[in-house]
């Protein structure tokens, strides 16, 4: 039988994006695959007071249970009445790439999906996408498209190469297919190997500086579709200081460079009215848990190397709230 996303307490983005786009701050969108991942996302939310999408894979789908993860939502907006704020929460597929995967997940109570066709032709793309977008906004549920591809692995997401994005197939695609929100390729990738330090340069401090993202394309997208929200895949940092902790307690993340927290800021003072931070968090936990088990080598309690997992990624996304993104007092 299926849920409305109304039923479970939550909201979808249509909103959330018109008062980013007027206030100048991008919603943070962050994905999660079990417990302790959801209680850090929201616990950050609630103390900066943050509307939060939560973002489910495909493969998060399948690894946490289709439901199950209902279920964590419902207990999510819940939760958030137990801390105390009631901020608003939206239960976003990420990456569908059928229009069955997104029909389930509307039926199972999602309040935004994202149609990804950008790995087939334009026309294609625009077919698929209208589709998905005439079932979910029968039931209310809003709707993410792409156009570009971004590079990397994260996930069911894989690409060797990125295509960016074209300003002047925005409006055909928009008008055409009806979506709520666009993906845009830019010059982020997708997972924690974003650049090597070859592709860097060095600034006077020292630190390495990637290719700069294509604010040019973003300006131009702006200016064909006005007021139109848009989305930013593949936006981790790779914070320096959690890699080095990663390595230091036995781990082996090769030498990578995310992409600067300036330039986030940037975008999301633009159209950019939600970024997507996945592999940041992945870096968090991990870091805390090899920290815990190469101090504590004996210790068999997935509480105790969970918890401080959890901790540390709640850290992190209250940061990026107040910091980089700007949603922190827009609840």
């Amino acid at each position: 039988m299926a849920t409305s996303y109304k039923e479970l307490g939550l909201v979808n983005s249509k909103e959330l994006f018109a008062k980013a786009g007027a206030g100048g701050y991008a919603i943070p969108a962050y994905n999660f695959n079990n417990l302790e991942q959801l209680q850090a996302i929201l616990q950050a939310c609630v103390e900066t007071k943050s509307p939060v999408i939560l973002q489910v894979s495909s493969g998060a789908r399948k690894y946490a249970n289709a439901t199950l993860l209902r279920n964590m939502a419902k207990g999510a907006v819940e939760y958030v009445k137990e801390l105390g704020c009631e901020i608003p929460i939206v239960l976003h597929l990420d990456h569908g790439d059928t229009f069955e995967l997104c029909k389930e997940c509307i039926d199972s109570g999602f309040s935004s999906v994202m149609i990804d066709g950008s790995h087939h032709s334009y026309e294609k793309n625009i077919e698929l996408t209208k589709r998905v977008v005439e079932y979910a906004h029968a039931h209310g549920v809003t709707v993410e498209g792409e156009l570009g591809v971004l590079a990397g692995i994260e996930d069911d997401v894989v690409a060797e190469h990125s295509t960016y994005t074209r300003p002047e197939e925005v409006e055909d695609f928009v008008s055409k297919t009806g979506v709520d929100s666009l993906a845009i390729s830019i010059g982020t990738s997708h997972g924690a190997n974003k650049f090597t330090p070859a592709q860097c340069e060095r600034n006077e401090e020292g630190i390495l500086i990637p290719p700069m993202l294509r604010f040019d394309i973003l300006e131009e997208i702006e200016k064909r579709i006005p007021g139109f929200p848009i989305v930013l895949h593949g936006s981790s940092s790779v914070p320096q200081d959690l890699v080095k902790e990663v390595n230091e307690y036995g781990g082996k993340m090769k030498d990578t460079v995310g992409i600067p927290e300036e330039w986030l800021r940037r975008a999301a003072k633009s159209a950019v009215c939600k970024i997507n931070i996945d592999s940041d968090g992945r870096i968090a936990m991990t870091a805390a848990i090899r920290k815990v088990l190469a101090e504590n080598p004996g210790e068999f309690d997935p509480r105790k190397y969970l918890g401080p997992a959890r901790d540390s990624l709640k850290k992190l996304y209250m940061h990026k709230n107040i910091n980089v993104l700007g949603s922190a007092g827009q609840a």
